[in-house]
């Protein structure tokens, strides 16, 4: 067996970037940004009021002050003001020359028609100076960044209307076994439905690759040797759950091999997901899963989602953090690395109730996957912890 952090240091060395394209910012959100973006504006682009009031000197505030124009936004004020002036002025419009403060509008009073004065208690410049946010030529956005919402914004704000993006790998996604049934049939004695291939395929669409579910194999080497293939020549990964223990039936192995798989590792020190066997095949990778579902679950977190990741061009394909434990935790065995299922509450990870790998309902309630290093049996509450989010 290799350890965790060989595994993930063996799939990311043996990661390949798919190159960029060009798309619509309106259609980059979960995508990995492959370039960095500047600004082409400064913003604000002139000194902007950030509040509806009347723009003037500071030095006038003690005097009646005569209105000599109204600016709203998208407007640029006509008229400088002078001593004894201000300007009518609206949230987000440009300053007038010569003014050095805006006074809100709560704050002030008419005396005669377009004739005000000032009568808060402090004076404050309310005025937004140009460049304040973002100068132009400044970094906005650093490659490698997943595209979020609020990236989204920023992209529209500097007019990257077509930034390069990592090309989504292909992702094939097959379940192995005789036992196994659609979730649509009831199953019968002795057969499971098949969770594994819809769990896989919707863990890949979240990470952001475009991902299909091919089927179930059964237990016969031909026809898993054809589907492996087949996938193989597709995609550019393959995600296969089930048949890679040491059961009469798992055969998996040996059909990767004939299909010309060079494998990398067969086991791991981990828990779950002990046998879960990668390999290559050119610049395609593949993937024999434990049929366990969480077992297949957590080993696409810890080492399929950073190698897609790493692919489109992430800067940080396995990110992590550490929080307080809010519980405590024991474990039988120490000879693997345990990852058991937490939830977030008051800044610390609490330990779910978890009997195994089997348990796939112990994820339904999950926020994150929590880490129990190798040699270690027992954790206690307040002990910082390895955390990988969901």
């Amino acid at each position: 067996m290799i350890t965790y952090e060989e595994a993930l240091r063996i799939v990311l060395e043996e990661s390949h970037v798919t190159g960029n394209e060009t798309v619509s910012f309106t259609e980059s959100a979960g995508r990995i940004l492959a370039e960095d973006v500047y600004s082409d504006i400064n913003l604000p682009p002139f000194d902007r009021s950030a509040v509806d009031g009347f723009a003037c000197r500071s030095a006038d505030l003690g005097s009646a002050l005569e209105v000599i124009e109204t600016v709203r936004a998208g407007v640029y004020p006509q008229k400088k003001l002078f001593p004894g002036q201000c300007t009518r002025i609206m949230t987000g419009a440009p300053v007038p020359e010569g003014a050095d403060c805006v006074i809100m509008v709560e704050e002030t009073e008419e005396i005669v028609p377009e004739t005000i004065r000032f009568t808060g208690q402090k004076i404050k410049t309310n005025i937004s100076p140009m460049a304040e946010d973002i100068r132009e030529g400044a970094l906005v956005l650093k490659a490698g960044i997943m595209i979020e919402p609020q990236h989204i914004a920023a992209l529209a704000t500097v007019g990257c209307v077509n930034p390069r993006i990592g090309i989504r790998p292909k992702v094939s996604v097959i379940t192995t076994g005789d036992e196994i049934v659609e979730p649509h049939v009831k199953p019968g004695i002795s057969q499971i439905r098949n969770s594994n291939g819809y769990q896989l395929t919707a863990q890949a669409l979240k990470a952001g690759v475009k991902a299909s579910y091919t089927g179930i194999a059964p237990d016969n080497e031909e026809e898993t040797y054809r589907i492996i293939s087949g996938a193989l020549q597709q995609s550019d990964v393959v995600l296969l759950s089930g048949g890679v223990s040491m059961g009469t039936y798992d055969f998996v192995p040996k059909v990767m091999e004939k299909a010309g798989v060079d494998i990398l590792f067969r086991t791991i020190a981990l828990q779950p997901g002990k046998p879960t066997i990668f390999g290559k095949k050119g610049d395609k990778r593949i993937f024999g899963l434990p049929g366990n579902p969480v077992s297949s679950f957590t080993i696409f977190e810890l080492l399929v989602k950073p190698m897609l990741w790493k692919m489109m061009g992430k800067a940080d394909p396995a990110p992590g953090m550490r929080l307080p434990l809010g519980g405590g935790y024991e474990r039988r065995r120490i000879d693997r690395m345990q990852w058991f299922p937490v939830e977030f509450r008051d800044g610390k990870a609490y330990p779910l109730e978890y009997h195994g790998s089997a348990h796939v309902f112990s994820l339904a309630k999950a926020d994150a996957l929590a880490a129990i290093p190798l040699g270690i049996k027992k954790l206690s509450a307040g002990d910082l912890i390895d955390v990988r989010p969901l």
